[in-house]
């Protein structure tokens, strides 16, 4: 049991959860976050809370973030900003098929100075863009870095909001990409529809993986369509599922009527029939 909070570098960005240690800032404070490149300037989008989970293996706050801390942020992320719209600019006179997506920008230590600048692209192909680098280097004066993006990675660094209303899964909480197909639309008897079934990287959504071991798993035991079954009303054959219901839906032989049966009491008579009817 520990202590958890949460930040983010950008308004509406991904929320990144550290441990506090002795520090307790409220929302909307500036503090300093560990990086790869240094500390950088975050804001406390939810408060230090107790949680049940260990948390030996988050990273902890490095400090509340000081006035020079802010100053640096600030240049920092106008020097971003310049970097960006200066790569636009270069793109469109060398002519490449690239989108500028991103960019980071990281200052020297103890410094103002430019240090480096990456900037993340898309393109539909892979690209020759060395020319375009050094024009780069000699307008940023630092060192640049162009890395091209997939689609999902686009989708991730940009962020946006999803069909179902909330903010794009790997742009909050999803870390890692797992392999998404179209069997597992056609296993959720969902429409094979392009518009229906992608996300917004135009790709397959990822939360068709998230539901699919409980189709998979309720396809195991529960009877198929057209199979003839025995329920606590009767005999009838079934012509629908409703997984998340747990449930079949059965025509009854008596009248036609359509009656939604739980997997349990379909399957269980179904296999008592079996056995003393052979």
């Amino acid at each position: 049991m520990g202590m958890l909070c949460a930040v983010s570098f950008n308004r509406y960005g991904r929320l990144f959860y550290l441990d506090p240690g002795e520090l307790r800032p409220a929302v909307g404070d500036k503090v300093l976050v560990p990086t790869d490149d240094g500390t950088e300037v975050a804001e406390c989008v939810w408060a230090p809370q107790w949680v049940d989970e260990p948390t030996d293996g988050f990273p902890r706050l490095a400090g509340i973030a000081t006035d020079q801390d802010l100053r640096r942020d600030e240049v920092q992320r106008k020097r971003k900003a310049e970097a960006k719209v200066a790569a636009k600019r270069l793109i469109r006179e060398h002519g490449l098929p690239m989108k500028v997506v991103a960019v980071d920008h990281v200052l020297e230590p103890g410094t103002l100075n430019s240090s480096r600048a990456t900037i993340y692209f898309t393109a539909p192909h892979r690209v020759d863009f060395r020319s375009l680098v050094r024009d780069l280097g000699a307008t940023l004066h630092c060192r640049v870095e162009l890395r091209q993006l997939s689609a999902r990675d686009s989708a991730r660094v940009q962020g946006g909001i999803g069909s179902c209303g909330r903010d794009l899964c790997c742009a909050t909480f999803l870390t890692d990409f797992e392999p998404v197909t179209i069997r597992m639309a056609k296993d959720q008897d969902l429409p094979l529809n392009p518009l229906r079934i992608s996300g917004a990287c135009g790709r397959l959504m990822c939360c068709l993986k998230y539901e699919h071991p409980l189709y998979a798993k309720f396809a195991e035991s529960a009877p198929p369509i057209g199979a003839r079954v025995s329920t606590p009303d009767g005999d009838g054959r079934v012509v629908g599922h409703s997984v998340p219901r747990d449930a079949v839906v059965v025509r009854m032989d008596a009248d036609g009527s359509r009656c939604s049966c739980s997997r349990a009491s379909v399957c269980g008579p179904r296999k008592a029939h079996d056995e003393a009817y052979g």
